[in-house]
């Protein structure tokens, strides 16, 4: 580490002025909403509040594998939620959402709302909805749920660690930065292993553990995540760039990582979709 630092932490802390940085003016101590807002609703039974960061994609590029399998029933609507404005704080999120994060899910097709929040969650509930993309048998099921378990509990070193310090802080430190490029380095290593031999992540089927893993990790390697892929010399993880190019093949996630999209190259954005036709 080349820095030093005068900061001795006191004994009670308390939120400072402005903790600098991208998206520091939403960040804040407390839960709950900061306004009254409520959710727009589409004609769909399955309303989507969401936008096109990784965690957000999986829940799309999921939707959009279920249409194109053939299941009707996953057609849905696709609201805009801009985090840096925080809409995520609306009462209507909330009611959602009680953590106030993208993406959410309003199950509306029976008698009442089924809520669903965390990205996770909602891929295991949609797979298991429509009977596609979680195999029943339970060796295999267990498999897959081992990685996307693997994905919820390492992403946050990757996104809130390494992107945050590499991209997002108000200054650059050495310290953090090494700290969490070495963790992503280590979890790359683990993902590239694993596909050493194997297809797809939890074998040779393609499912929801794949649809988790790629938005992260799949864009890290192919370089759309951070700018960070010469830092971090993702060139290395040979098994995980042939995955990661495969899994972007599919014409249902290239389809889903436009919705809810409004940044990058306009030819990708979507920042709304209510039918199909929206991605034609």
């Amino acid at each position: 580490m080349s820095e030093s630092s005068n900061y001795v932490p006191p004994k009670v802390w308390t939120p400072p002025a402005s903790n600098g940085g991208t998206f520091a003016n939403i960040n804040r101590p407390v839960a709950g909403p900061t306004h009254e807002q409520a959710l727009p609703v589409g004609a769909h039974p399955l309303q989507l509040y969401s936008l096109a960061t990784p965690n957000g994609v999986k829940v799309t590029i999921m939707l959009e594998e279920l249409l194109a399998a053939g299941h009707g029933g996953a057609e849905y609507d696709a609201w805009l939620i801009k985090i840096n404005e925080g809409m995520q704080f609306s009462s209507g999120f909330v009611e959602v959402n009680p953590n106030s994060k993208i993406p959410a899910l309003l199950d509306r097709s029976g008698a009442e709302p089924v809520r669903v929040f965390e990205s996770g969650s909602i891929l295991i509930y949609l797979a298991e909805k429509f009977g596609a993309f979680l195999p029943k048998e339970i060796p295999a099921r267990t498999e897959t749920l081992n990685w996307l378990m693997w994905q919820m509990g390492s992403a946050p070193f990757l996104g809130g660690g390494f992107g945050h310090f590499f991209a997002y802080a108000p200054e650059k430190y050495q310290y953090p930065i090494d700290r969490y490029a070495m963790e992503v380095k280590r979890q790359l290593d683990v993902l590239d292993r694993q596909l050493a031999n194997k297809r797809f992540v939890a074998g040779n089927e393609y499912t929801i553990a794949d649809m988790a893993i790629w938005p992260w990790y799949g864009g890290l390697v192919r370089g759309e995540l951070y700018g960070a892929g010469e830092f971090l010399s993702v060139h290395e993880y040979e098994h995980v760039k042939r995955w990661a190019d495969e899994v972007y093949a599919r014409p249902a996630v290239k389809r889903g990582r436009r919705v809810n999209r409004v940044f990058g190259d306009p030819e990708t954005q979507l920042p709304e979709r209510h039918s199909a036709a929206d991605l034609d």
